[in-house]
């Protein structure tokens, strides 16, 4: 009976983790971004998410996920980046 029940209990084990393990959704961070103005793309990091910040700030608005900002925002935002480079910003790349 121990042996059956050992045995129930590594045949879920072994269904469950990669389950638990697997991505349930993909973040702003797993996304590329295609910038209109400058026709370009853009990958979000965290270097991205700390820039957009700064924007947020300095623009005087409520942080707001940037997958769920209004496109003229994002564009905006952009526009705003292109002239703010990780070095002006003081964003430490390692």
């Amino acid at each position: 009976m121990m042996k059956t029940f050992l045995t129930t209990v590594l045949m879920g084990a072994a269904l469950i983790i990669p389950v638990t393990l697997a991505p349930v959704q993909l973040n702003a961070a797993d996304q590329k971004y295609h910038d209109k103005g400058h026709n370009d793309d853009h990958q979000w990091n965290s270097h991205e998410d700390k820039a957009y910040r700064m924007w947020a700030k300095e623009n005087h608005r409520k942080y707001v996920r940037f997958d769920k900002l209004k496109d003229e925002d994002r564009e905006n935002y952009w526009g705003w980046r292109h002239d703010h480079s990780d070095a002006i910003l003081k964003i430490n790349i390692r």
